[in-house]
């Protein structure tokens, strides 16, 4: 018969209770001596074999098995694309302006229909974009209370974490998954309650009383008050006056199914890069807009892009693969990459109104508006 089925519930817990399991060993919670109340056992949980130092809480992130997949050569960028963008015209510059302005409630329209555009100045720039797909895992034992569930600890020796099935979500999309591992269930008692079911009511501090909130607990008022009766005390309503309440941890099923839970989570690691342009755009700007899409590729790896016009691209390719790669790959494992270059329209636009010199950008595929230094920024009556 399987040991933990054996146990009872509403006995003391000794000190060898729990033996160790092949590959588990050390896996033990931080406390010492007889636990504290709402702190396991420091014996309560026992030692599985490939979960060594796993501990209430967590035992930090598992290292991943090595790819079976053999390395690839570094990948050419695309062949002959088109770099070009449709310049924009004056038209179009204009359109996008007035469009901007009205979208400021206190922004005067005057130097959109008064004003003369004298020149335009293209400015595109390329930004490259890393994803990095992974998959990591963790474990920490974990308890809930007992519902029947068979303890199947030592049945058969339990999968190794990155052995233990998990449904990942769609690529490139951030999820959590939370795993009980099969054959690491024991049943324990309640180390919060030690198998009574019940606790003391903190609110009252097990008295089933408080302090009458009609006189504050003046007992000897005169007359005396109605609602104590002048005992100054009123009955407990967390504990409806017993003094003990249900106990929070095992819900008063008086024991607890312990057992080591893995944590899986696939994480979309995302990084950009621009080429800078010395237009006078501020950079964070782009990050909310869309370019053209020169060059987009998805494999286990990447691996750095070679043969485009500008070599910063090729540059922050090899960098952030590299980075990456040694960041991601020692605790998580790497499933996919994306590497995409864009092409971001940016057009200078220089004008004048009113014999003054002022500059606006037209950005981005949405053809966004940026124009610090607009003359008319408020244009509200004060009566």
């Amino acid at each position: 018969m399987n040991s933990a089925a054996a146990y009872s519930p509403l006995m003391p817990t000794s000190a060898n209770t729990f033996s160790s399991v092949p590959f588990y060993e050390g896996n033990v919670s931080a406390g010492a001596m007889y636990p504290p109340v709402m702190a396991p056992q420091a014996n309560m949980f026992g030692n599985v074999p490939g979960y060594e130092g796993t501990v209430p809480g967590g035992g930090g992130f598992l290292p991943p098995p090595m790819p079976m997949e053999p390395v690839a050569p570094p990948q050419p960028g695309p062949e002959n694309p088109e770099w070009s963008i449709p310049s924009l015209s004056e038209d179009e510059a204009r359109t996008a302006f007035k469009e901007f302005v009205s979208s400021h409630c206190c922004y005067g329209d005057a130097p959109v229909t008064q004003g003369v555009i004298t020149s335009m100045e293209p400015f595109n720039t390329f930004r490259y974009r890393l994803e990095t797909f992974t998959e990591s895992r963790s474990t920490e034992w974990a308890h809930k209370p007992h519902e029947g569930e068979p303890a199947d600890f030592y049945a058969q020796p339990a999968p190794r974490p990155w052995e233990v099935q998990a449904t990942p979500p769609k690529l490139f999309s951030d999820h959590t998954e939370k795993v009980r591992v099969p054959y690491t269930s024991s049943v324990k008692e309640c180390h919060t309650c030690h198998a009574a079911g019940t606790e003391q009511c903190r609110e009252c501090s097990g008295s089933g009383k408080k302090t009458c909130p009609v006189c504050n607990g003046a007992a000897k008022s005169d007359p005396a008050c109605t609602h104590c009766n002048g005992t100054g005390k009123d009955r407990c309503t967390k504990c409806d006056g017993r003094g003990k309440k249900q106990c929070e941890t095992c819900k008063g099923k008086r024991q607890l199914l312990t057992y080591i839970e893995l944590k899986v989570e696939w994480k979309n690691h995302v990084e950009a890069h621009l080429v800078e342009q010395s237009c006078g755009l501020k950079s964070d700007k782009l990050s909310s807009v869309k370019g053209k899409e020169l060059f987009k590729n998805s494999q286990n790896l990447a691996y750095p892009l070679l043969g485009f016009p500008n070599p910063a691209v090729s540059q922050a390719s090899e960098r952030l693969i590299k980075e990456h790669q040694t960041k991601n790959g020692q605790t998580s494992r790497i499933l996919q990459q994306r590497q995409t270059v864009e092409l971001i329209p940016i057009t200078q636009v220089n004008y004048k109104w009113k014999d003054k010199s002022y500059v606006y950008y037209v950005y981005g595929n949405e053809r966004k508006v940026s124009a610090d230094d607009y003359p008319v920024t408020c244009c509200c009556i004060i009566l």
